[in-house]
């Protein structure tokens, strides 16, 4: 839960719509290639799930449910894994970094990044073809309209920039009042401070999200927790 905030439960309803159907069947697909993609990165270090689990800091059972495409993790797990297993958080994505050199560039066309869906959150990575970037760009789309969708507050090392493109947010933090922000606004916190955020329009906001420091935008941080 957020602060005192109790999670409630609502009825669970099942919607048969073409759109709806395929939106879970692209989630899934998306959950199994990642998860192929952690198993492929750590047999390459020939590490047990026992090992990258301590080395990435998340449990064995939680990492096992990524792997086998049965958890979407939050991107916060994500930056553990990252760390743990020592590469680049774009190779979990299907792109090959490129090498670093100096002028370097990334041109991402529009709706072409690499995407990610966690509860609240429809993310698009962007600029992915570069590794060891100082600071990741998502363009995301913010579906969570209470703070019912998360359980716990994000918070990760760095600093994070969000900036509403369309529709209203309110950005909830464990040391400010609520921030509410309208199209054209702008907000620049410390990662480290617990944070969620959620749309206050009537349809999903879109935001264009940056973090440096290693850390990236999301909710929660609770998948490693059990």
């Amino acid at each position: 839960m957020i602060g005192n905030k109790t999670r409630r439960v609502f009825p669970t309803f099942i919607d048969l719509s073409m759109s709806s159907l395929s939106t879970k069947n692209s989630a899934e697909q998306s959950a199994a290639d990642l998860g192929r993609r952690v198993k492929r990165a750590r047999l390459a270090q020939d590490l047990t799930l026992e090992t990258a689990s301590r080395l990435c800091g998340v449990s064995r059972s939680a990492l096992s449910k990524i792997e086998n495409g049965l958890m979407s993790p939050t991107f916060d797990v994500l930056q553990k894994i990252v760390r743990g297993l020592q590469i680049d958080l774009a190779e979990l994505f299907g792109t090959a970094p490129a090498p670093s050199a100096s002028g370097r560039r990334a041109l991402t066309r529009k709706d072409e990044g690499q995407r990610h869906a966690y509860r609240g959150y429809q993310m698009e990575l962007l600029a992915t073809e570069l590794a060891h970037k100082a600071m990741l760009p998502f363009r995301i789309r913010i579906s969570a309209h209470t703070l019912d969708a998360f359980d716990d507050w994000g918070r990760h090392e760095g600093e994070e920039f969000l900036y509403v493109i369309s529709g209203s947010v309110c950005l909830y933090s464990e040391l400010y009042a609520p921030t509410h922000l309208n199209a054209g606004d702008s907000i620049y916190f410390d990662s480290r401070t617990g944070h969620a955020a959620i749309s206050t329009s009537e349809e999903d906001a879109e935001v264009l999200w940056m973090a440096t420091g290693g850390g990236v935008p999301t909710a929660v941080d609770a998948v490693d927790a059990q």
